[in-house]
């Protein structure tokens, strides 16, 4: 079935109210509406981290599709793993700190899982995007200094690297949006093979 394309009178309804995600939709002009998702961001079943990531973006999606009808939907999850250990979001300082100096010194992988549903509720994408992050040796002052910010609370892995975090970052291998919270090149890729965007930049 062919639906209509997303435009001002058919916004994308993005699955999130990620101040990062909402964000970069406006910077890059697709038309959308955020929707809050109910579900807990809890580390599921799956074992790996990809399938973790798409699991709860899969899952955001579900949460909030019951209240639109006929739209796109997109979902996304961010995580952050370092040898064989997820993170999410930090709930408190000491759930910083001790993410910091696993962090400090090391390359972590940053992982986006997301999803796009179409107006018929069809899931019709599903992909996960890795990014490799490198972060400089952090004294323990520099550490107490960025949480006393507060900009590490609600980031996966206790930084921003659009932020004041930008400072802990050496190098990056891969995608930036996608440790921001969402891979731009993949998800209007993904858009667009779908037919949730006739083409990008639009030419009308």
């Amino acid at each position: 079935m062919i639906y209509h394309p997303i435009n001002k009178n058919n916004p994308l309804v993005l699955a999130s109210i990620s101040p990062r995600r909402k964000a970069i939709l406006k910077q890059i002009g697709i038309p959308f509406e955020p929707a809050k998702s109910t579900i807990e961001e809890t580390i599921c079943g799956e074992t790996q981290p990809a399938d973790i990531a798409c699991h709860i973006a899969t899952r955001k999606v579900e949460s909030v599709q019951h209240a639109y009808k006929n739209r796109w939907i997109l979902g996304a999850d961010t995580i952050v793993v370092i040898n064989k250990t997820i993170f999410g979001k930090p709930k408190n300082p000491g759930e910083c700190r001790a993410m910091l100096h696993l962090l400090k010194g090391k390359t972590h992988d940053v992982i986006t899982g997301f999803c796009i549903h179409d107006p018929g509720k069809k899931l019709v994408h599903l992909e996960a995007v890795m990014t490799k992050v490198k972060t400089k040796e952090l004294s323990d002052i520099e550490i107490e200094a960025y949480i006393n910010t507060d900009e590490p609370f609600g980031k996966a892995g206790a930084y921003a690297i659009q932020g004041i975090g930008s400072f802990m970052i050496e190098k990056i291998n891969g995608s930036y949006t996608n440790v921001v919270g969402l891979p731009v090149c993949e998800v209007i890729n993904a858009l667009i093979t779908c037919g949730a965007l006739k083409d990008f930049p639009p030419t009308e």
